[in-house]
Formats: structure tokens, C-alpha cells, sequence
């Protein structure tokens, strides 16, 4: 077992407590309203609530969405942060799965566009982090739009790789709950995107949730990889800069130290999923 299975579960920890401070800040500063909140009204008057209280009185324009949350300072900040330290730990998981999964001996295009789609999420991240959707919402729905659908690919092609390195039945457990967490992405995200282009206050408001949903489960799958990371070694990470492995070496399994037979990693092996 080696230290690398803090950076998975770090991840995940590090970056939903991180999010959800930026959404109690950003309640507190009266920036959003709470998301319990389902009324909503087309003016306000002059906001009466306590400061460090919800607001009292909600617009369309304070509807919880992850981006509305870090608009303005003080959460603008920690949101940036969130955004560019989760962005470098994406990419470090990503290369080390990559490597690891090349270690096993299933160099292919599946591990390939995981790699780019996983770094692809990261730069979606960095953008959104850094062009706060109030002030730069060009560039912030360029981020979203690299971000979501990569992040979304990446857990679907990780998937596969997860059933095509299985070797005991841990192994194949482990890949059951991520595509059991890839499902579920991929319904939030689908929910999030219709709910999001109608006027309704209440479809806004359930696209804000179904947007919570789809982060917190996509970092709940980056938090998986601890399983297979208790694994990584020096020569894991030659192994990913090298992109070949000797033949005949035998295969460890993802999650411990079980070995297997070569196992070849071909779209028509991939296709019989």
C-alpha cells in the first residue's frame, strides 16, 4: 500500500467540503438563497434578513447554482482555489490510472481518451474556478461546457476500464458501483441541462440541485481510485512514461497484490460488454 491513496479520497473530501463552504458563505452573504428554498418572485424589495440569515426574499437570480454561489467575494475566492487545486489533483489521478492501467497491460484507446477527457475536466475546472459566470460568463460557460460532458466521458470510459482490468471479485464489485455512480451522472447532467433552458423558477431551482448532484457524485467517483491506487508503485509511473510493459509479466490485480493472465484490451473485446 503506498501514500497514493490520499490523493483520491483527498480529492473528493477536499473539493465537496470545499463547495459546499462556498454555497454556506455565499447563503450567509445573502448572494444565493438556501436551497431548500422553492419561492421565488420576479422583485424584491429591499433585502430586511439579518446579516449572517438566508435572504428572505429570492429572484431567479439566486438560485443556488454551484457557479452563482462563487460569484462575488468573499466565496469568489475560495471558489478559485477549489477550482485550481481540485483541477492539478484531477489531472494527477488521471495519470497515474493512466499509468496503472498501461502497468496491467491494457495500453488502448479507451485508457488513452480517459487520460485526455479527465484532463480535459481539469481545464473545464479552471475556467469555471477563475471567470466567475457574474463577470466573465463567456468564458465561465466555455469551462462548464469542457467540464461536464468531459467529466462525464471520463467516468464512462473509466468504467470499462474498471471491467476490462477486473481480476477477483472485488475487482468487479468496484466496477458495479462506478457504473452505478456514472448512471447517476449521467441522469443529473441530462436533468440539470433540460431543467436548465426553461424560465420556470422551479425547473431553475431543480437544475441547481440536479447540478449539485452530478458534482458531488462525479467526486465521489474520483474518490473510487483509492481502491486501485493502494497498488502504485515507481514502476507504475515508468510504466505510464514509457507506454509499453514487458511481455508475459503477470498482471496485478487493481485493488491488490492477485496476479492474471495477459488480457488483451481491443475495441472487439470492449464491444462484448
Amino acid at each position: 500500500m503506498t501514500a497514493w491513496i490520499i490523493l483520491p479520497v483527498g480529492l473528493s473530501a477536499f473539493s465537496i467540503t470545499g463547495i459546499w463552504i462556498v454555497y454556506a458563505m455565499a447563503v450567509m452573504n445573502h448572494h444565493v438563497c438556501p436551497v431548500e428554498n422553492w419561492s421565488y418572485n420576479v422583485t424584491c424589495a429591499e433585502e430586511t434578513a439579518k446579516p449572517g440569515f438566508p435572504k428572505t426574499c429570492c429572484t431567479i437570480q439566486d438560485i443556488p447554482l454551484i457557479s452563482k454561489c462563487g460569484s462575488y467575494p468573499p466565496e469568489s475566492c475560495l471558489f478559485s482555489l477549489i477550482g485550481n487545486v481540485g483541477a492539478f489533483m484531477v489531472v494527477m489521478v488521471c495519470l497515474l490510472r493512466y499509468a496503472q492501467v498501461i502497468e496491467h497491460g491494457h495500453h488502448c484507446w479507451v485508457n488513452t481518451g480517459g487520460l485526455i477527457s479527465g484532463c480535459a475536466n481539469a481545464v473545464g475546472l479552471v475556467m469555471v474556478g477563475n471567470f466567475q459566470v457574474d463577470h466573465a460568463k463567456s468564458l465561465h460557460y466555455v469551462g462548464a461546457g469542457v467540464a461536464f460532458p468531459a467529466g462525464l466521458l471520463f467516468v464512462c470510459l473509466q468504467c470499462v476500464l474498471t471491467y476490462r482490468v477486473a481480476v477477483t471479485a472485488l475487482d468487479s464489485w468496484m466496477a458495479h458501483v462506478r457504473v452505478s455512480l456514472a448512471v447517476g451522472s449521467l441522469v443529473s447532467l441530462v436533468l440539470s441541462g433540460i431543467f436548465f433552458i426553461h424560465e420556470s423558477f422551479v425547473l431553475q431551482h431543480a437544475a441547481a440541485i440536479c447540478e449539485w448532484v452530478f458534482t458531488i457524485v462525479i467526486l465521489v467517483f474520483y474518490g473510487t481510485f483509492t481502491y486501485e491506487f493502494g497498488t502504485v508503485t515507481l514502476e507504475t509511473m515508468l510504466a505510464g512514461l514509457q507506454r509499453h510493459h514487458r511481455h508475459g509479466m503477470g498482471l496485478k490485480s487493481p485493488g491488490g497484490s492477485s496476479t492474471s493472465t495477459h488480457l488483451n484490451c481491443t475495441p472487439e473485446s470492449i464491444a462484448m460488454l
